[in-house]
């Protein structure tokens, strides 16, 4: 398989992975923090009126999916990349990032989280995802 192809799948398996891991960390999320009693979490709507109720342990999940969806995505991507690693694991934390900033633009949140959000779920962690492959899977650029 050419060398671009595999670095391609790289990418795409890491923004797909990455993305089934900040899901099942979404789904849990309720399971493991129960949100206030009336609160309906389940639509864009119910999430605005319920969004004064919410504490600031109601976004440790969240914060967690973004988080570790970017680091498990930059991950494996960079280990299954040919070449390339930095750009495929960077692109995909940028990938996300821009994902959350539409998802800041269209679900109520305090300006506190958004902020933590953009600044610390992202880019850091597509560069730890990258810093673990190195260290996993030493040699590849």
């Amino acid at each position: 398989m050419k060398t671009f192809a595999r670095n391609a799948l790289a990418l795409i398996l890491g923004i797909a992975i990455g993305g089934g891991v900040n899901m099942a960390l979404v789904l849990l999320g309720p399971k493991l923090i129960a949100p206030p009693p009336g609160a309906d979490m389940s639509t864009a709507a119910g999430l605005a009126a319920a969004m004064p109720m919410l504490e600031p342990k109601h976004f440790l999940m969240p914060f967690l999916a973004h988080a570790l969806g970017t680091l498990a995505g930059a991950l494996v991507g960079a280990l299954l990349a040919v070449s390339h690693r930095r750009v495929i694991a960077y692109v995909i934390g940028v990938a996300y990032l821009c994902g959350g900033i539409a998802a800041s633009t269209m679900i109520p949140a305090p300006t506190w989280f958004i902020a933590l959000d953009l600044v610390v779920a992202y880019i850091p962690m597509a560069w730890l995802g990258l810093t673990l492959a190195n260290r996993i899977k030493p040699g590849v650029a």
